[in-house]
């Protein structure tokens, strides 16, 4: 792995993204079009207010983990990963080189997402702003890595859309969006625990409402980087050159 590989990996993907008008405003504009929806709906009420912070955790990371896994497959599937493997090039400099691409597209994501829910819907936040920022980031880019994840083990785009229960729904469903995580049922929180999403909605929302300090917060970003770190690992060590 050289640094050098993998940013000349990460400027390829950026490149070809830059030609796809729809991927960009699928990955830049769409998840804080649906967290205005969300805030319309519930305009007259304070609700957006307590689910807000969730909003901003679920919808970035659910795009990012969808167009991250599709894009990664696609390449493998017409070939291109097989020719830039014949090169001198790593299944780490490629995995950290899409990360880091997608990465890049998650900041700018997040915060379009960020700027929006708290200047224009109206999302009270009592702590730090950039340290919402901060943790919105690490979710979505913890959305990509697992997608690269996803993607290293399917050989088709629907089999990615099927990978969406197993990678997604459990996290959306046991993250405390529908139920505090402290009031589900016994076993089911302790696996919440485990998810990592979990860990993105709680930090979002201790930040919202300045109900923890600052060490929670980073606490929950290091379990955050933790599954990052784990997603890029395994994603390098499956990679397989070509979908059969």
């Amino acid at each position: 792995m050289t640094p050098l590989r993998t940013l000349a990996t990460a400027g390829r993907v950026l490149a070809q993204i830059r030609h796809d008008p729809r991927t960009i405003a699928l990955l830049l504009v769409v998840p804080s079009l649906l967290i205005g929806l969300v805030a319309w709906i519930f305009s007259d009420t304070t609700v957006f207010s307590t689910i807000g912070p969730a909003m901003l955790a679920l919808f970035p990371f659910v795009v990012m983990f969808v167009v991250t896994s599709i894009t990664t497959l696609r390449e493998r599937r017409t070939g291109t990963l097989e020719r830039m493997l014949s090169m001198p090039l790593g299944k780490a400099d490629l995995i950290l080189g899409y990360t880091l691409a997608f990465g890049l597209l998650a900041v700018l994501q997040s915060s379009i997402a960020v700027g929006l829910s708290v200047w224009v819907y109206g999302l009270e936040i009592e702590g730090s702003v950039w340290l919402l920022l901060a943790v919105a980031v690490a979710d979505a880019v913890l959305g990509t890595t697992l997608g690269l994840l996803a993607s290293a083990f399917a050989r088709t785009e629907f089999q990615v859309v099927q990978f969406m229960p197993a990678f997604v729904f459990p996290q959306i469903l046991l993250g405390g969006i529908f139920l505090p995580r402290d009031q589900l049922p016994a076993g089911l929180e302790e696996i919440s625990d485990w998810l990592p999403l979990s860990h993105a909605i709680d930090a979002l929302r201790a930040v919202a409402t300045d109900s923890e300090d600052a060490a929670y917060v980073a606490a929950e970003l290091l379990v955050i980087g933790a599954w990052i770190v784990a997603a890029v690992v395994i994603g390098s060590i499956t990679l397989r050159r070509r979908t059969p």
